[in-house]
C-alpha cells in the first residue's frame, strides 16, 4: 500500500500543486490505502460484441461526444424533470461516492492515457484492473470522515489528528460560521434556525477544509450533509457518555463505541432508505433474503465493480438541479437575497474560496452563517411528491445546462480550449470514461443480469430529435451510463433505476456489507439478533433514527 493524499478532484485532472499547498499547510495525509477495482463481469469486459467498436476509435469518440452534447437541457429545470426524490438523496449518493471510492476521474495519472485526447484505444480490462487501484476502502466505514482516528496517545499521533477537537480528542472539530464578512459588516439576510448555532460549517485551515477527503468540500450541498456526520458523531459520544458508562471506561473505548454507533447507522440507513428510495420496488429486500446473486469477492478481496463505479453510479449527475430551495435566503420566494444557483452552491465553500473569484480571497474564511442549509427544504419526501422544487431531478438522460460547465475544472494552467470544455462538460466525460475502460454496453449488462433489454424505441421514446440523432449509432450497442438512465426514464418514469441500474448498485452496497466482518449486516447483539437502529441511539422523545430525516434531527442541523 502506498500513502495518499486526502486532496482529490472530481475531474479528470488533480491540481498537483493544489495537493502540495493542503499538505504543506494542513500537514495531513490521513488516509493510507490502496484497494482493488474491478469488473462485475469480467467475461463481458473481454468479449469485444459486449464492448463499444475499437475498430475506429476516432469515429466512436466523436459520437460519443455529440451524444453528451445532445443530452443538455437547453431550459434549466423545466416542471416536467421533477422526481419524486427529494434532493438530498443526490448528495447523500455523492458524499457515500467520496467513502467508498476515489482514482476513476484521474485515469491520466494512473493508465499514461486520458480522455481528453480525439483518438485512443479502449483499454484492456487486464491492464485497468492491474493499473487503476481505489484510494478508498470500499467497505462503508466512513474513512473519509474518521480517516484513521484521534490522537489519543502523545506519543503516537495519527496523521488525522487535526480532524479532532484538542480539549476533547475523541470529538471531530466542527467549523464556525462567519457573522460578518472581512470588512466587519454583518451578513444580510434571515438567521437560519436555530439562530444561536453557528457551528455548522467544515473546520478550515486557510478557507481549507480539514477533512479526509476534499470532495466533500466541492458544493455546498455536499459539504453541509459532511457537516452532518461530523455533528452526529459529536452527538453520538454525548449520547454515549449519559446512556452506555459501562462503555466509556477510556478514551479508547468511548471513541470505538460512538465510531461502531455511527457506522451501523449510516450503513442501516444506507441500505433501508437511500436503495429503497432509489431501487425498484423489492430489490433490497430480496438481495437481504435470498443473498447476492452476482457480487462476491475476489481471492477473498472486497472489490469496487468498474460496471458500478463509471456507470450505474453516475445516475445522480442526472437528479442535479440547476437551482435549489436552500433556505429562506437563497431561494426563487419573494424577498430571498438571490436564488441558490449552481455557480453559487460551488462558490460558497473553500474550492470556490468561500464567495470569492480566484485567484483574488473571498470575503469569508468561513461559510457565513446566511448560507446555513435547511434540511426541512431538502428531505421531505411528501413535498417532493408534488414534482416542484423540492425534488430531484429525473433519472433520465436530460441533464441541468450547468453540467457543461463545471465550476472548479479544467482551470489548470496550460490546457487547450478544447480540453478545457472537456473537462467542465460532465456528460461527454462520462461516456468517454466508460469507452476508455472497457464498461459493456447496457445490453450487454441487461442480457448477463437476465433482465429484458431496451428496444429501439424505447431507447428513441421521448427523445429530442438531436438526441436521436446522436444516439443512432449506439442503439444496439449502447454506453452503459446512458443505458441506465434511459432505462429508468422509460421504465421507472425516472423516480427510480430501472432493473439494470438498481440491480448493479443494490448488489455492489449489500454484497460489499456482507462481505464486511465489521459491518452492520453482521453485527449480533448479546441474544444473537441483527443490529437495527431499535439497538442504536435514540432522538430526544425516544425515536429511532430510521430515516434520514432522523439522522439530521439527531445531529441537531434540522428541527
Amino acid at each position: 500500500m502506498r500513502t495518499i493524499r486526502f486532496q482529490f478532484s472530481h475531474g479528470g485532472y488533480i491540481r498537483q500543486e493544489t495537493v502540495e499547498r493542503t499538505v504543506s499547510i494542513i500537514g495531513l495525509e490521513a488516509i493510507n490505502v490502496e484497494t482493488d477495482f474491478n469488473y462485475l463481469f469480467p467475461e463481458l469486459a473481454k468479449d469485444p460484441n459486449s464492448l463499444l467498436p475499437a475498430d475506429n476509435t476516432a469515429d466512436v469518440i466523436d459520437k460519443l461526444k455529440k451524444l453528451g452534447e445532445a443530452m443538455i437541457e437547453v431550459q434549466s429545470d423545466p416542471e416536467e424533470a421533477n422526481s419524486t426524490i427529494p434532493p438530498v438523496y443526490t448528495y447523500w449518493g455523492q458524499f457515500i461516492d467520496h467513502d467508498i471510492t476515489a482514482n476513476t476521474d484521474r485515469t491520466a495519472q494512473d493508465l499514461q492515457t486520458d480522455i481528453t485526447k480525439d483518438d485512443f484505444t479502449p483499454l484492456s480490462p487486464d491492464f485497468v484492473t492491474d493499473k487503476l487501484k481505489n484510494l478508498r476502502r470500499p467497505t462503508f466505514d466512513l474513512d473519509s470522515v474518521y480517516g484513521d482516528g484521534p490522537t489519543l496517545e502523545p506519543e503516537a499521533p495519527t496523521q488525522a489528528k487535526d480532524f479532532y477537537q484538542e480539549d476533547d480528542p475523541v470529538k471531530l472539530k466542527v467549523g464556525q460560521n462567519a457573522k460578518h464578512d472581512a470588512s466587519g459588516k454583518p451578513i444580510p439576510g434571515a438567521k437560519i434556525p436555530p439562530e444561536g448555532d453557528l457551528k455548522r460549517d467544515l473546520p478550515r485551515n486557510n478557507r481549507i477544509a480539514v477533512i479526509g477527503d476534499s470532495r466533500d468540500d466541492e458544493n455546498l450541498i455536499v459539504a453541509q450533509f459532511h457537516t452532518a456526520f461530523l455533528r452526529f458523531h459529536n452527538a453520538v459520544v454525548d449520547w454515549v457518555r449519559a446512556n452506555e458508562p459501562e462503555k466509556v471506561k477510556n478514551e479508547r473505548d468511548l471513541f470505538v463505541r460512538a465510531q461502531n454507533l455511527v457506522r451501523w447507522h449510516y450503513q442501516w440507513l444506507v441500505v433501508n432508505d437511500f436503495l429503497k428510495t432509489l431501487t425498484v420496488s423489492g430489490i433490497v429486500d430480496s438481495i437481504l433474503k435470498d443473498g447476492l446473486k452476482f457480487y462476491e469477492p475476489r481471492n477473498g478481496e472486497l472489490f469496487m465493480p468498474l460496471e458500478f463505479s463509471v456507470a450505474s453510479y453516475r445516475f445522480g449527475h442526472s437528479m442535479v438541479r440547476a437551482a435549489y430551495d436552500y433556505n429562506r435566503n437563497f431561494t426563487d420566494e419573494p424577498g430571498a437575497l438571490a436564488d441558490a444557483t449552481f455557480k453559487l452552491l460551488f462558490s460558497f465553500t473553500g474550492r470556490g474560496d468561500i464567495g470569492g473569484r480566484p485567484p483574488g480571497p473571498g470575503p469569508f474564511d468561513t461559510l457565513p452563517c446566511n448560507w446555513i442549509i435547511e434540511w426541512d427544504r431538502f428531505v421531505n419526501k411528501h413535498r417532493a411528491a408534488e414534482r416542484k422544487r423540492n425534488s430531484a431531478r429525473k433519472i433520465d438522460t436530460h441533464l441541468a445546462p450547468p453540467l457543461t460547465t463545471m465550476i472548479n475544472e479544467g482551470e489548470e494552467e496550460g490546457l487547450s480550449v478544447s480540453i478545457k470544455e472537456l473537462l467542465k462538460h460532465l456528460a461527454k466525460r462520462n461516456l468517454l470514461r466508460g469507452y476508455l475502460l472497457s464498461i459493456p454496453t447496457g445490453q450487454s449488462l441487461a442480457k448477463r443480469l437476465g433482465i429484458p433489454e431496451l428496444i429501439a424505441d424505447e431507447l428513441k421514446q421521448g427523445n429530442s430529435d438531436a438526441i436521436n440523432q446522436a444516439l443512432e449509432p449506439f442503439l444496439k450497442k449502447t454506453p452503459a451510463w446512458y443505458y441506465i438512465l434511459k432505462e429508468s426514464e422509460v421504465r421507472a418514469n425516472g423516480d427510480s433505476l430501472g432493473e439494470v441500474g438498481s440491480r448493479i448498485v443494490a448488489e455492489t452496497f449489500i454484497g460489499l456489507m456482507i462481505n464486511d466482518p465489521f459491518s452492520y449486516l453482521n453485527r449480533r447483539e448479546s441474544d444473537d439478533s441483527p443490529w437495527d437502529p431499535s439497538k442504536g441511539v435514540k432522538l430526544p422523545d425516544g425515536g429511532e433514527i430510521r430515516v434520514i430525516g432522523d439522522f439530521l434531527k439527531f445531529a441537531k442541523v434540522l428541527l
